[in-house]
C-alpha cells in the first residue's frame, strides 16, 4: 500500500509522469474505488483523459447484458451472481473490439466481496490485465459537505441513488461488502490509497503521482 506525496506539481513533472505511466499501463486497467461522493466518476473521466483511456462503470457492464431479466432477478436479490455467470457477462464486454488498443480506467468494477478474482481473470483474459487499484480515501465530514453543497446546487441532477435512505444504504454497502474487495487487493499489493479531501485537481495530480510511484518501486 502506498500513500501520496505533498500537493507539489508543475507541467514538465505532469507530462513525464503521464508518458512513464502510459508506458507502464499498456492496455491494462486501473480499477478505482471510494464511498458514494467520493468524486470517483470525476477522478476516472480525468485519469482516462490523461491516458488515453476509456472509462468502464459495473453498472455499464450489467445493464449491457441482453439477458437484462435475469441480470435484473440477480441485482434485486442483493447476492453475488454465480462466478460463471458473472464471467459471462464482464469478458465479453472488456473484450470489445473497441477497447482493444486502449488502456481501461474501471469504476468500481467487482465492489462485492467475492467478484474481485473474477476482475482479475477477466481482465486479464480480455487483454487488460488490472496493473492497480485507486482507493480514494475521503472523510465522513467531507462525505457530508459534499452532500450538503449536492442539495444545493443539484448539479448532480434528480439522481434516485441521491436520496438520504438511499445514500445510508449505500455507504453501508461499501463498509460491509467493498471494504473487503480492498483488503484482498491490499493484499496482492495492488492497492494504492490517495487522500481524497482536496480538490478535484489536487486529487487528480495526486493520482498520477501516486501512480508514478508505484511503478518505480515496483
Amino acid at each position: 500500500m502506498l500513500s501520496v506525496l505533498p500537493y507539489v506539481y508543475n507541467s514538465k513533472m505532469k507530462s513525464e509522469q503521464i508518458e512513464r505511466i502510459k508506458n507502464w499501463l499498456g492496455t491494462g486497467s486501473i480499477n478505482v474505488f471510494g464511498r458514494p461522493f467520493a468524486g470517483k466518476d470525476t477522478q476516472c473521466t480525468r485519469l482516462a483523459d490523461s491516458l488515453d483511456g476509456m472509462v468502464i462503470a459495473g453498472g455499464d457492464i450489467l445493464r449491457s447484458h441482453p439477458d437484462k431479466e435475469t441480470v435484473k432477478k440477480l441485482m434485486l436479490t442483493g447476492k453475488l451472481f454465480p462466478p460463471d455467470y458473472y464471467i459471462s457477462i464482464v469478458l465479453p464486454f472488456l473484450s470489445k473490439p473497441e477497447f482493444a488498443k486502449k488502456p481501461l480506467i474501471l469504476s468500481s468494477v467487482g465492489r462485492w466481496y467475492g467478484e474481485e478474482k473474477n476482475v482479475i481473470k477477466a481482465s486479464k483474459s480480455s487483454g487488460h490485465p488490472l496493473c492497480a487499484v485507486i482507493y480514494l480515501v475521503v472523510s465522513d465530514e467531507e462525505i457530508q459537505r459534499r452532500w450538503n453543497i449536492k442539495h444545493v446546487r443539484k448539479d448532480r441532477g434528480d439522481r434516485h441513488d441521491d436520496r438520504t435512505e438511499i445514500q445510508n444504504t449505500r455507504q453501508d454497502e461499501f463498509k460491509n461488502k467493498t471494504l473487503p474487495v480492498l483488503d484482498f487487493y491490499r493484499s496482492k499489493g495492488l492497492l494504492i490509497e490517495v487522500d481524497g479531501n482536496a480538490s478535484e485537481d489536487e486529487v487528480a495530480t495526486k493520482i498520477l503521482t501516486a501512480l508514478a510511484k508505484y511503478i518505480q518501486s515496483s
